[in-house]
């Protein structure tokens, strides 16, 4: 199982500045990077400062200038918002300045704050369409030259110039929760990314069980893999309280995703104040006890135990959500010691297990 880092800026309140935040992000990356991490994931956001990132590709672009092994996710661009032959182009183009570390994840959308600004009032329920429609169509413009007329877009022929280094094209991913939505990324030949939110390890499970279900309703696809998502946080054993302050602010985060996603208040300058704790009395998902066991947030024996079981389940890629409302101090040390004492459990397993499978060729 590969590591991942799933990472924006994120801003509170004014005391820290956009250019603060964006060089916060880029030392993330680079210790990922020096850590063995096989990605950076940088999704879209429009006009929120708790997650900055009116488009990744800017953003991969100038990683791209300042790392050399790491791969460049966008994670995820948000279907509705685009046209095929941008996404095909752009995405092309961060392809070839990265000298082929580019992946592109896609997405329908879920802010309805979002499609009212961006997308005429669009219902954010509507943008699966868009997102059925615009995955085979960036694949073929990839590909060369193609006219589309579809029921969201139209175009004479056309073709995506740049075209990507990666052939025949660069791994496509497709955000999923529901089994439709499985079984269309699995048809497709994309990867899958899921992410379990606050629900606990069962739904990682479940979410495993539909992939695998979609993979057996298409036989004749090659496996694509998957990806978890979690909000992730690893603190020093010496510390037995230090689960605590990452359950908390993780609590605000969703509050905060809850104020979005309620579409119930005006942003006043690009933020909204957290849903009161008020409101979730009775939603124990909610409270730190829960998030503590839910949130990939422990020691790192303890983290270590949980992703040997999410391997175990056959998870190809955990990415470790960095977003958490937390400093970038803190977020810095969780990240170093999960280098220093998860990643290597990891590797050290399948050096070994190299090394056993080399031995038994020999043998034979």
């Amino acid at each position: 199982m590969r590591f991942s880092l799933f990472v924006h800026m994120e801003r509170w309140d004014e005391s820290v500045t956009h250019r603060e935040l964006f060089e916060n992000l880029t030392e993330l990356t680079l210790m990922a990077e020096a850590g063995g991490f096989s990605t950076v994931w940088i999704g879209e956001h429009h006009a929120m400062e708790y997650t900055i990132s009116p488009s990744p590709i800017p953003l991969l672009a100038y990683l791209a200038g300042q790392t050399s092994t790491i791969r460049l996710g966008a994670g995820t661009i948000i279907a509705p918002f685009w046209n095929p032959i941008r996404v095909a182009g752009e995405c092309a183009l961060l392809d070839v300045i990265s000298n082929g570390r580019m992946e592109v994840g896609l997405a329908r959308g879920a802010y309805q704050i979002e499609f009212d600004r961006i997308a005429g009032g669009l219902p954010a329920t509507d943008g699966g369409k868009h997102l059925r429609e615009l995955v085979p169509a960036v694949r073929e413009l990839w590909r060369g030259d193609y006219a589309h007329n579809g029921e969201i877009w139209q175009f004479p022929t056309s073709t995506s110039v740049p075209k990507p280094v990666q052939q025949p094209n660069p791994p496509m991913w497709v955000a999923a929760r529901d089994p439709d939505s499985h079984n269309f990324a699995v048809s497709q030949g994309c990867n899958v990314m899921v992410t379990p939110l606050m629900k606990g390890d069962e739904e990682v499970a479940d979410l495993k069980r539909k992939f695998d279900d979609a993979c057996a309703n298409n036989p004749e696809v090659p496996r694509p893999d998957l990806m978890v998502l979690r909000h992730t946080h690893v603190h020093s054993p010496e510390d037995p309280d230090g689960w605590r302050p990452a359950a908390e602010a993780i609590n605000r985060f969703y509050r905060t995703f809850d104020a979005w996603f309620g579409n119930k208040s005006t942003p006043v300058n690009g933020f909204l104040e957290p849903s009161p704790e008020s409101k979730f009395e009775e939603r124990l998902e909610f409270q730190p006890e829960s998030l503590h066991k839910t949130a990939m947030i422990g020691t790192p024996d303890e983290v270590i135990a949980r992703l040997r079981d999410y391997e175990a389940l056959g998870v190809d890629e955990y990415s470790f959500w960095i977003d958490n409302s937390m400093s970038h101090e803190a977020k810095r040390e969780s990240l170093q010691l999960f280098i220093e004492h998860v990643v290597p459990a990891f590797t050290e397993q399948a050096a070994h297990e190299q090394s056993q499978e080399s031995l038994g060729a020999s043998a034979r």
